[in-house]
């Protein structure tokens, strides 16, 4: 199908494929043997100037949006999920920055992402604070010229391997979500340290950390946008970085299919191919259907985001929980279409679906997504019927 891509995002799709296939392709069962971060495949995104494909021109960046992040994002998500997260991680670091930084911000920060010197990391989850990100524990009091920070981080994608973290922290407990703020962190301030790496059930090669501050200091010209106002922050990232997590999403599940659709294919049973019996056509027919839908609102999720459409929270949280739901299934159904073998680790569908389950995990369960969509609908309603009395 045409999806409407200019020459540029053409570019960026054929560029990535090529790299996920050359250099990811052949490393992505020891990567996730080795819960090994793919620092060679990384370097290379870097050479090629996909790291920075969504920061503006200005900043070194190539100027894109989250459109042209979820094209690369899917494309190597098709050949590994664990690799795709690495790469993408990168800009739930920086959006902060890019949305409510200052120019002084984003000149030092943005270029040094967009080139790939500097690895960017989101640390907003604790081991107290899931879903209730209002709920943060991690405090920051200001002594001096510095806010003092103390908590702990968990499951931070990217944790061990960044070097400026967006951290976000309590300035305020007595007013929830009112009273978080959010700070820029370099991986040398002192009382930042590093916990153990996570051991996951999928993206195994992916860096996931405990992070600890002990009395860790953060200089005030560090605070991002205004003292109290990090909760917006996170939601308006969380905005943006969404529809990324769907195309993680559409490309497990496409790569979980086409490997599954050419076992099919060369697999003989009762003298024939697999692929000629109708009921395992009606499977494939079901996941490419399901997978084709979800990329068209994926992408369409994308173009809201780019465009500020008014309800491009509402798409983006659509987008996020329809392509993980739709990840999970078609990645079970691939392994049964391929029976035993698809059970072995031996063949790639096993990971497809271990990748898979995150999706419908992080940067909001789907529940929560199913919730935000939700009360956008309500809110829609009444602004509707507000101007209708009007």
């Amino acid at each position: 199908m045409e999806y409407g891509f200019d020459e540029t995002q053409e570019m960026i799709r054929d560029l990535t494929r090529k790299i996920a296939q050359e250099k990811a392709l052949p490393e992505r069962a020891r990567l996730d043997e080795e819960e090994a971060y793919p620092h060679e495949i990384m370097k290379i995104l870097s050479q090629s100037d996909l790291l920075g494909i969504y920061i503006p021109e200005q900043y070194g960046g190539l100027g894109g949006g989250c459109l042209e992040l979820g094209i690369a994002t899917e494309e190597l998500s098709k050949i590994c999920g664990g690799v795709a997260v690495c790469f993408a991680a990168n800009a739930l670091g920086a959006y902060p920055i890019m949305l409510h930084g200052s120019e002084e911000q984003k000149q030092k920060y943005l270029p040094r992402i967009a080139t790939g010197e500097y690895l960017a990391a989101f640390a907003l989850t604790e081991p107290n604070v899931g879903s209730d990100a209002s709920a943060i524990e991690t405090t920051a009091r200001e002594e001096g010229d510095c806010f003092i920070l103390n908590g702990t981080k968990q499951w931070i994608t990217n944790g061990g391997s960044a070097h400026v973290l967006t951290v976000f922290a309590s300035t305020d407990p007595t007013k929830g979500a009112r009273g978080i703020s959010a700070f820029i962190v370099e991986k040398d301030m002192p009382g930042f340290i590093v916990g153990s790496k996570e051991k996951k059930l999928g993206i195994r090669c992916s860096d996931t950390r405990e992070l600890r501050f002990d009395n860790c200091r953060v200089p005030k010209e560090n605070l991002l946008g205004k003292k109290n106002r990090g909760f917006r922050i996170a939601m308006d990232t969380f905005d943006k970085s969404r529809p990324g997590i769907g195309a993680q999403a559409v490309g497990i599940a496409q790569g979980a299919l086409d490997e599954a659709v050419e076992f099919a294919r060369t697999r003989i049973q009762f003298g024939q191919p697999v692929s000629s019996f109708q009921a395992i056509q009606h499977i494939m027919a079901d996941c490419a259907m399901q997978i084709e839908a979800a990329r068209l609102l994926v992408y369409h999720a994308a173009r809201a985001v780019d465009s500020n459409a008014p309800d491009a929270s509402k798409i983006s949280a659509m987008a996020k929980c329809f392509a993980s739901d739709v990840a999970m299934k078609v990645t079970i159904d691939a392994i049964q279409i391929c029976g035993g073998n698809g059970y072995m680790r031996e063949y790639p569908l096993e990971k497809y679906m271990r990748d898979a389950k995150i999706t419908q995990i992080y940067e909001g369960t789907n529940q929560i997504q199913r919730t935000i969509i939700g009360l956008e609908l309500v809110k829609e309603a009444a602004q509707k019927r507000k101007g209708k009395g009007r």
